[in-house]
């Protein structure tokens, strides 16, 4: 039980960043802009990956396994994407992000709010 209770809390913390997204999607390029800077491009796929292993184990004692199994898996596929494409690809990534309207960045914070809260309702 105390795993649900983690997912429930990373569910609750992914919506609050949508909403924080949501009304400032300049945050959003902030953080990709600490992100570019040396080894720190590593850091989002170790978190992405931590998050997997946490998601897949926890899937099995949750409300809806599979759509924690299955955030689980995304989680993995982004974490070994980020190592596999390497720091210039993901560097590439975030200046073409960062030259896309406001717009986008609010789909993209709906999206991550929408994220959160079917996690949060699935564990």
């Amino acid at each position: 039980m105390p795993i649900v209770i983690a997912i429930k809390s990373l569910g609750i913390i992914i919506t609050l960043m949508g909403i924080a997204y949501l009304f400032r999607p300049d945050i959003i390029k902030k953080l990709m802009e600490f992100f570019k800077k040396g080894n720190r491009i590593y850091f989002p796929g170790l978190l992405r990956l931590a998050l997997a292993v946490l998601f897949l184990f926890a899937a099995r004692e949750c409300r809806y396994p599979w759509i924690i199994f299955a955030s689980g898996i995304i989680f993995l596929a982004e974490g070994l994407l980020i190592f596999i494409l390497g720091p210039e690809k993901i560097r590439r990534i975030f200046d073409w992000y960062d030259e896309q309207p406001t717009l986008i960045f609010q789909i993209i914070a709906v999206i991550v709010l929408v994220f959160g809260i079917i996690v949060i309702f699935s564990a």
